[in-house]
């Protein structure tokens, strides 16, 4: 079960910086507005919510913070976004997968658009990147955390549920799932009280690219601008020797 992961490209970021943190909290806030737009604030009724808060909780958000973003998202001056997807080719033919939550889609997807462009790659059409990713239930969870041992801790995520679990980084862990598993593991890890610093359904590559130096630069500014960008939520690629 362990080994070399699979979906090394979107593991879990540690050590940001203010500016990244600042980023980070803009696009969990914006995740529990849709949240609650979409399922209402309660979150032992709302899935989606109480995975955000989740997800909020593991990046250190205040407490306040969270509740204040719920109770705009509840108001009636709380803003609307929609949920919109892209599929591109970055350069030499890279698959880049960009989930995006906007208030304004024709400036969300001009300024996608531009990023690509710019930096040498295409948008394709919708579902062009169907086979070369999958969507997959991913937990990210403090070693610390865990007081089992690795061999009892695997055995209990398999019970769960779980596909794969990665001990490679001695200060997290990865699960991995099957999308329609997501719900069982997440309730074994209740079970176990293990709340993961990060909880969610990815888009895993199925596929990789290896990327030529030349192309490399042009490669790392697209995934860049995409993520600077305020109503990008979640960029996905394949790849495998970009430098996160």
């Amino acid at each position: 079960m362990a080994g070399h992961s699979k979906w090394a490209n979107i593991r879990h970021k540690k050590g940001a910086q203010d500016a990244k943190r600042g980023k980070i909290f803009t696009k969990l806030i914006k995740e529990i507005t849709v949240a609650v737009k979409n399922g209402g604030p309660d979150a032992d009724s709302n899935p989606r919510l109480r995975l955000a808060i989740q997800n909020c909780k593991g990046q250190n958000m205040p407490k306040d913070n969270i509740e204040r973003a719920i109770k705009k998202a509840s108001g009636a001056g709380g803003e609307d976004y929609i949920e919109v997807t892209f599929e591109g080719y970055g350069p030499d033919g890279a698959a880049v997968f960009v989930e995006c939550a906007t208030d304004n889609n024709t400036r969300t997807v001009s300024a996608v658009r531009s990023y690509f462009n710019k930096f040498n790659g295409s948008l394709g059409k919708d579902g062009c990147l169907q086979f070369i990713f999958e969507r997959k239930g991913i937990f990210v969870i403090a070693t610390e955390d865990v007081s089992l041992e690795e061999d009892d801790f695997m055995m209990e995520m398999i019970d769960g549920g779980a596909e794969d679990v990665d001990f490679e980084d001695p200060e997290l862990i990865s699960v991995s799932c099957a999308m329609e598993d997501f719900g069982s593991v997440q309730s074994k890890l209740n079970d176990l009280s293990i709340e993961p610093k990060e909880a969610g359904l990815k888009r895993i590559p199925t596929t990789f690219k290896h990327l030529e130096n030349k192309n490399m630069e042009n490669f790392e500014k697209l995934i860049d601008a995409l993520e600077d960008n305020d109503d990008v939520q979640q960029v996905y690629h394949n790849c495998e020797n970009y430098d996160e």
